[in-house]
């Protein structure tokens, strides 16, 4: 049995890495996919983890299949595209080590996942199973992680969702509300940003927007990101405010799929039984989460800067966090 799967894209993030001669800037290959980084903070937590995906038959697809290997997440689910590349993503960070992103996925091999290249016995397998929207902005990878989802939802596995809002990857941003409505039906836990949380509902008050997404497509759990000031919980009529950690921001590539990771992690130590989760329970979660995404800031790349658990516990015994406000 598996702690959890998830599904989705693998690709390349080339991270900023100093300057040559005349300030052209020098780029990391540094492997990532927000659930691939969820999976890394799992596995470096010591959670079984299985991947399912696709990569192009590339030296970048080895490369991420070898990086996956290496910290104990299963590839058996990983299949290899003979006519699609291995999607690339550089990364542009600015003065505080945020980032954006310039896509290079036209199409990249995970957005051709098809059906039968799934493998259904991980699914039904496993105690959780995690997705973001990413796999769902173009077909055949858009159904088959539907499929997927209902699949594992059926056989009775925990669903964990991230809506991930890339806007220049949709053909249309009505689309990707569309599909990330879709997911948000389907899931038991969601982890979305401020942003997200705008751009799905239309109001940036964090107890209006999350009582509407939790109400609207019932969503038992809901944590909302809020960077250096932590994050922002709702379990029905329990919702709270966890102030963050400070820490040396270096990149905060991977941030939110370390908290979404340090969350999993919390409620698979609560055998996911939420309705025996107290107020306290949730703060310990999100607590717990929140160091997990500000560690994840401190190094270059996402995958492997996740952190292990006595890191965790360290900066969390400080007591170092930011003003507690929203």
């Amino acid at each position: 049995m598996y702690d959890i799967t998830a599904l989705g894209e693998l690709l390349i993030d080339f991270t900023p890495s100093g300057s040559q001669e005349k300030g052209r800037v020098l780029f990391e290959q540094n492997p990532g996919g927000a659930p691939a980084n969820v999976l890394a903070a799992l596995s470096k937590l010591q959670k079984k983890t299985a991947f399912i995906g696709k990569v192009g038959k590339d030296q970048f697809g080895f490369f991420l299949k070898n990086r996956l290997d290496e910290i104990n997440v299963d590839t058996s689910g990983l299949v290899f595209s003979e006519n699609a590349n291995t999607t690339l993503a550089f990364v542009h960070l600015d003065g505080k080590g945020d980032r954006t992103f310039s896509f290079y996925r036209n199409p990249g091999a995970d957005t051709t996942l098809t059906i039968d290249d799934v493998d259904f016995g991980l699914l039904k397998n496993s105690k959780i199973f995690h997705f973001g929207s990413l796999s769902m902005t173009h077909n055949p990878a858009a159904e088959t992680t539907l499929a997927a989802v209902a699949f594992a939802k059926e056989n009775g596995a925990l669903i964990s969702f991230d809506p991930n809002l890339r806007e220049s990857l949709w053909d249309s941003l009505d689309r990707a509300k569309e599909m990330m409505y879709k997911g948000l039906a389907f899931s038991d836990v969601v982890k979305i940003s401020e942003e997200e949380l705008t751009f799905l509902t239309g109001v940036s008050d964090l107890d209006e927007g999350t009582r509407i997404l939790c109400s609207t497509y019932h969503v038992p759990l809901m944590f909302i990101t809020l960077g250096e000031n932590g994050s922002f919980f709702r379990l029905g009529e329990k919702t709270g405010h966890v102030p963050g950690f400070v820490v040396d921001v270096q990149d905060t590539t991977g941030a939110g799929d370390g908290f979404l990771g340090g969350v999993l992690y919390k409620i698979l130590q609560k055998e996911c039984l939420f309705d025996s989760l107290t107020y306290e329970d949730l703060v310990e979660i999100a607590s717990f989460a929140n160091a997990v995404g500000a560690l994840a800031t401190t190094k270059k790349g996402a995958i492997g800067s996740m952190p292990v658990l006595d890191e965790i516990y360290t900066i969390s015994n400080s007591k170092v966090v930011t003003k507690e406000n929203i």
